[in-house]
């Protein structure tokens, strides 16, 4: 069996730093993961994408967490939740040490392949850091130590494209107007120079990585042992057919919370563009969703569940996603670009509250296996924005966007399905 360790009860102090250690983790992936942003319309330029294709940047890095997120849940239970920790940071690592001969290369394929080492790599963090900053202290607050994580990772999300955008993307649309005048041996020259602007900062997210893992050994965090079979063979055969399809509707809640936020944040560049957004600011919406995330986030870690309860906030960021949705297809115009950077305001709470409801009374193998099927329906992430880059190609980019109407019905069902169904839920959500 797993020892179960009171995380919150080791003191005040060693809680305090517990809880900044791991928002150190959130901010860490945060920038990682939200810079794809940016580097959708920058690859797109660079290898001389279709819109589609630039897509595969998501694609890329969220598939990870579907292929290895089970993988990493069985090295867990090996390592323990700290020297996970350090190897998924070593493998993130990797994963930016590719973007170099990519670079060099100007090769898409291997910009791919370093996105997905780096998904993998973060896979393997999330997997360790998610259930434990849920289990560090009361499960009633549990969504409100998430929203601070999500402070930490939105913080980093807003900085990421403004950071990255002003390195690798520097006068875009002088870029573009130079790009037009060259003759196919100069564009191609050009864009060569374009690609390497990206390997300093892929240098030196290297070498953070590595010291942050190194680091790591002297953050004194609290180990949660591992079950002594190691592994979760075996869970998966003797789990009955209720738990399977509360890991199934989690899964499925997670999926398609994945799938809103990375469309609302990672589309909103091209869609700026397709509104006649000049490309020097279009690269940097990404930010305006994140700020309204970290907005949502901030209102999570002040107020539940003084004023609202995690499950009443999961319901009613819900609904506000249908209502800015509608908005957001319906008016006409560079006005509907902001309803979608609005959309970063409902999705802020409904990860933080899927965690706590999921995870509900689940400890040892099972905890594992859980929060490693929810890491899996990050995949939304993956595939929902390959259907809205479709529909915009099938429609247009400003209809697509009513894709994230069934994401949002869908979580409205899971809050009314988990709370009829658990005590801990109906008094989370009372």
């Amino acid at each position: 069996m797993e020892q179960s360790i009171p995380l919150h009860q080791s003191g005040r102090g060693a809680y305090v730093r517990q809880i900044l250690t791991i928002g150190f983790f959130f901010f860490t992936f945060g920038f990682i993961t939200w810079v794809n942003g940016t580097l959708i319309p920058y690859l797109r330029i660079a290898c001389e994408l279709e819109e589609w294709q630039a897509y595969l940047v998501t694609f890329a890095f969220y598939i990870s967490y579907t292929l290895m997120a089970l993988p990493s849940s069985r090295l867990l239970q090996v390592t323990g939740m700290i020297r996970g920790m350090q190897i998924g940071l070593v493998v993130m690592a990797a994963g930016c040490l590719l973007f170099i001969p990519a670079a060099l290369q100007r090769a898409y394929p291997l910009f791919l392949t370093g996105l997905f080492v780096v998904g993998s790599g973060t896979t393997l963090l999330q997997t360790a850091v998610n259930p434990y900053i849920t289990k560090l202290g009361p499960p009633e607050s549990a969504a409100q130590r998430i929203s601070m994580m999500g402070i930490c990772n939105k913080f980093a999300g807003i900085l990421a494209p403004l950071v990255l955008g002003a390195i690798i993307l520097k006068n875009s649309d002088g870029l573009l107007h130079e790009l037009a005048q060259l003759d196919p041996a100069g564009k191609a020259r050009r864009l060569d120079r374009l690609a390497r602007a990206v390997i300093a900062p892929y240098a030196v997210l290297t070498v953070i990585m590595v010291v942050i893992a190194i680091a790591l050994k002297w953050a004194h965090l609290p180990e949660i042992a591992p079950t002594q079979d190691g592994g979760t063979a075996g869970v998966e055969g003797s789990i009955d057919n209720r738990v399977k399809r509360r890991f199934f509707a989690g899964f499925m809640a997670i999926f398609v919370t994945v799938a809103v936020e990375v469309i609302a944040g990672d589309t909103i560049s091209n869609y700026g563009i397709y509104h006649g957004i000049r490309l020097d600011v279009a690269k940097g919406l990404t930010a305006y969703t994140l700020a309204s995330m970290l907005t949502g986030y901030l209102f999570g870690a002040l107020f539940i569940p003084r004023l609202v309860s995690q499950g009443k906030a999961f319901l009613y960021s819900s609904l506000l996603g249908c209502v800015l949705v509608a908005l957001a297809v319906l008016v006409p115009g560079k006005a509907s670009v902001a309803f979608v950077a609005l959309l970063g305001l409902a999705n802020a709470l409904l990860w933080p509250a899927i965690w706590p409801l999921a995870l509900d009374g689940l400890s040892g193998r099972l905890l594992n296996l859980g929060s490693a099927i929810l890491i899996m329906g990050i995949a939304g992430g993956a595939l929902l924005p390959l259907a809205y880059g479709w529909l915009a190609r099938t429609t247009n980019n400003q209809l697509a966007y009513g894709l994230l109407i069934p994401c949002y019905l869908y979580n409205i069902y899971y809050y009314v399905s988990r709370t009829q169904k658990t005590p801990a839920a109906q008094m989370a959500s009372a």
